[in-house]
């Protein structure tokens, strides 16, 4: 990390740009800020999600990995041009993802968020991260981006999925399926 922060407030963004760790500055609305701020934003998710979890179990080793990679995808926005996120990460995803979902049912129906607190605020950061990659494509459509990193958080989503099914049937043993009947009124 170069330079650390010894003050909190710098009064430069106050016409509504913000810096990017190249430097430059651009307005706080660009696509690119959105790209930083919703990666931010999904990592927040699954922080609140590794909270919710007993302090022993397997998938808070994972959860956090999973944040720093965000972190890194954060700051690889903030520096244009810049690849952080790989193939290797999203093999690491793929295998993950993998191994949780090897002893689920398949679907038969949609599942409604929920089932327990924990898959719901895993539902929530699936959800966050959907609209990570749709921003992240946007991005792309005005500037060059690294693709490894769009791939990386549609994988994520899917994982994110799993994992809330997962917790759904650990935690109250079962998930709450959405009946077609039950939506009109």
């Amino acid at each position: 990390m170069g330079n650390r922060l010894s003050k909190i407030y710098t009064r430069t963004g106050d016409d509504g740009s913000t810096g990017l760790a190249d430097g430059n500055r651009i307005a706080k609305n660009a696509q690119r800020v959105e790209a930083m701020g919703t990666a931010d934003e999904l990592n927040c998710h699954i922080g609140i999600l590794v909270e919710t979890l007993p302090a022993d179990d397997a998938l808070i080793e994972v959860l956090r990995r999973i944040q720093h990679h965000l972190f890194d995808l954060g700051g690889e926005f903030a520096i244009p041009g810049s690849k952080v996120i790989g193939d290797e990460h999203i093999t690491w995803l793929e295998t993950t993802l993998d191994h949780y979902n090897e002893g689920l049912p398949p679907l038969k129906n949609f599942i409604l968020p929920g089932g327990s607190a924990a898959a719901a605020h895993c539902h929530m950061a699936r959800a966050v991260c959907r609209r990570a990659e749709r921003v992240v494509v946007a991005l792309g459509h005005e500037d060059s981006i690294n693709t490894a990193s769009r791939h990386y958080l549609n994988r994520l989503s899917d994982l994110l999925f799993v994992v809330a099914r997962v917790l759904a049937r650990r935690d109250s043993a079962q998930e709450i399926l959405w009946e077609q009947k039950k939506s009109g009124l």
